[in-house]
C-alpha cells in the first residue's frame, strides 16, 4: 500500500544490500516492455505460491514469525529476495495482520495465531529486478460469520475493481466499482493507504485509489501499466492509527479489517493477473 513506501519520503534512493533490492529513483507511470512483463510475471509467480503455501499450512498455535520464516525461505528458494525485508527499514518478509490489525503488522514470536483469528498476510518477491506483490486474507479455523462476510467482501470487491480495468478506463473507474460493492455490503474502506504501481520499485505511480476522490491524479489505464490494486476494509470505522512501534496499523474502534490484492498488468482488452494463485 503506498503509505507504506512514503513513511521515510525524505529519505534519498538507497543502495542494494543483501537484506533487499534498490530503492530506485521514482520514473512517474511506466508501460512495462513484453520482456519486463514476463519477468514481472515471474517475481508475482513466486508470490502466488509462496502465500497459496502459507494460506494450506496455518493453523492455531503457530506464530506470525513461523510464516515469515517459511516466507523468506521460499521466496529465497526460488531464486529471488523478498521485497520487504529492509525496505524502509521494516525488519520481516512479510506483513502479518491480525484481527483489528490493518496493516504492516510485524511478525513475532510471541504473537501466537489463535482459532477464529483473521489474518491478513501480505508478501512481495524481487525478481530479476522487478517486484510481485499480493495479500490475502486467510480465517483461522472456526471464525465468526463477520469475519467471514468481511474477507469474502474484500475479495470481491478487488474483483470489482479488476473489472474495470482496461484501455480508457480510469482510476475511478476501479475506485468507484470497489466503493460500491464495499459500501452495498455495509462495511468501510480504508482511505488512508492506496494502491500502487509496481515494477522495478515496490512502490511506484499511480496512487490506486479504492474510493472517488479529486485530490489524486485521475490516471487513464493503457496496455502495460502495472499495478497492485488493494482495497482495506474495515467492519466500523474507516479511521486507523499507528501504533508505537511505526509500522503496524489499527482500527480506531477495534474493529475487523480485511485485505486482498493482486499484481495486474493492463492488456489490450482487459488485464492480466500476474499474482494468480490458482495457475
Amino acid at each position: 500500500m503506498k503509505l507504506f513506501a512514503d513513511l521515510l519520503s525524505s529519505r534519498s534512493a538507497s543502495s542494494a544490500t543483501s537484506a533487499g533490492p534498490r530503492i530506485q529513483q521514482r520514473r512517474g507511470v511506466e508501460i512495462k516492455s513484453a520482456r519486463e512483463v514476463e519477468i514481472m510475471r515471474k517475481a508475482s509467480g513466486i508470490v502466488a505460491t509462496v502465500l497459496r503455501e502459507i494460506n494450506a499450512m496455518v493453523q492455531p498455535g503457530q506464530t506470525t514469525s513461523d510464516l515469515d520464516a517459511f516466507a523468506e525461505r521460499r521466496i529465497r528458494e526460488m531464486g529471488a529476495v523478498p521485497s520487504f525485508k529492509g525496505y524502509h527499514g521494516f525488519p520481516a518478509s512479510i506483513c502479518a495482520s491480525i484481527n483489528n490489525e490493518v496493516v504492516h503488522g510485524i511478525p513475532s514470536s510471541k504473537r501466537v495465531i489463535k482459532n477464529g483469528d483473521l489474518l491478513k498476510v501480505d508478501t512481495g518477491a524481487y525478481f530479476d529486478g522487478y517486484h510481485g506483490d499480493s495479500c490475502i486474507t486467510i480465517c483461522v479455523g472456526n471464525v465468526s460469520q463477520l469475519s467471514k462476510d468481511l474477507s469474502r467482501v474484500a475479495q470481491e470487491s478487488l474483483m470489482a475493481g479488476l473489472l474495470q480495468i482496461k484501455p480508457k478506463n480510469t482510476l475511478l473507474d476501479i475506485a468507484g466499482a470497489i466503493e460500491d460493492h464495499v459500501k452495498e455490503n455495509g462495511f468501510s474502506v480504508v482511505e488512508d493507504y492506496t494502491g500502487h504501481g509496481v515494477g522495478r520499485n515496490l512502490h511506484e505511480e499511480p496512487s490506486v485509489f479504492n474510493f472517488r476522490t479529486k485530490d489524486l491524479p485521475n490516471v487513464t489505464l493503457r496496455p502495460g501499466m502495472t499495478l497492485a490494486v488493494e482495497p482495506i476494509l474495515n467492519a466500523g470505522s474507516k479511521v486507523c492509527k499507528t501504533l508505537s512501534d511505526r509500522w503496524t496499523v489499527v482500527t480506531v474502534d477495534g474493529s475487523l479489517s480485511a485485505q486482498w490484492e493482486h499484481t495486474i498488468v493492463v492488456t489490450s482488452d482487459g488485464c492480466e493477473i500476474l499474482t494468480d494463485r490458482d495457475k
